[in-house]
């Protein structure tokens, strides 16, 4: 059986690794391929990273995964066009519960859930040299509205402290920002390298605008700073609270006005690390129920000591 992961690149996709690594311990190929590329490759199984598909290949298995909700503006209306337009799959992955009502599909079409995850196995490197005050990961688009940290750092009380932000198409930004020499941009850094510059931070940024559907969905990047234990500072929302209130850990939040962001408070504050115990990639993928579905339509060797949900 072989897999091709559909994907136009126009969004952070960490998971396509572990997916990639998930099925290759199985015996299991897959690749990575652009929409446009689709007519011109091999494959048993098409899986969709949601966007749009209006017709499919009924010599395929599809698989269509909604990592998120439509963003604003308009983001209702987009996905009620996505849910009217888009053929229909085989199977569904839904980020969260939220994700799947935001679509509210009435077929009968079976699904599953995959939140976020992170790599099994981390292991802390606490003796890394602090190279920078902050750390951001993560989108910088429009929807964002970044400015609203970055000012922080260049007008704001944190002007004399340095953030490095791992992104990518950040050249506008970078040019609105080239002369505050202490905001780095950095990326794309390659998936197995990012951990290795979050540790060189003192503080990790989670910034999330406190509208859906960012504030009701997982922060993939809130995940990464906590899996390398570095104490997080985070604006105020209701993923993060209740994740908190499940998982633990105790994280700096930011005012709405962001007045309590200042070096001094950041330092002086007590954190605690979560228990990110069922948030790897692999239990979340075992989550998705989408192994047991493939299983039903092709022979898929099963390893003695398979992982049960």
């Amino acid at each position: 059986m072989t897999i091709g992961f559909i994907h136009e690149h126009k969004a952070f996709l960490p998971e396509l690794n572990a997916y990639a690594d998930f099925f290759a311990a199985r015996g299991i190929q897959s690749f990575i391929v652009h929409p446009s590329q689709l007519h011109t490759i091999s494959c048993d199984v098409e899986w969709h990273f949601m966007g749009r598909q209006v017709q499919r290949n009924r010599n395929r298995i599809t698989i269509h995964e909604y990592c998120s909700a439509s963003v604003p503006p308009f983001g209702k209306l987009k996905d009620s066009i996505k849910k009217l337009t888009n053929a229909q799959p085989d199977y569904r992955i839904f980020n969260s519960e939220y994700v799947r009502q935001r679509f509210n599909f009435t077929d009968a079409i079976p699904f599953g859930f995959r939140d976020c995850g992170i790599p099994s196995g981390i292991s802390y490197q606490t003796n890394v040299q602090k190279q920078y005050d902050f750390v951001y990961v993560g989108t910088i688009d429009k929807s964002r509205n970044m400015e609203l940290l970055f000012d922080c750092f260049t007008t704001g009380a944190l002007k004399d402290r340095t953030l490095l932000v791992l992104t990518r198409n950040y050249q506008l930004l970078d040019v609105k920002y080239k002369n505050a020499r202490n905001i780095i941009f950095k990326g794309p850094i390659p998936f197995n390298e990012v951990y290795a510059h979050i540790q060189e931070a003192r503080f990790a940024i989670n910034y999330m605008p406190n509208v859906a559907p960012f504030n009701q969905q997982a922060s993939a990047k809130f995940l990464d700073y906590a899996a390398c234990g570095i104490p997080v500072v985070t604006s105020d929302y209701h993923w993060v609270r209740s994740f908190q209130h499940t998982y633990g850990g105790h994280y700096f939040y930011l005012q709405p006005n962001w007045e309590n962001f200042t070096w001094e408070n950041i330092n002086s504050f007590t954190y605690a690390q979560p228990d990110l115990n069922s948030w790897t990639y692999e239990k979340q993928i075992f989550r998705s129920g989408v192994l047991s579905f493939l299983e039903s339509k092709f022979s898929i060797p099963i390893p003695p000591n398979r992982y049960s949900a």
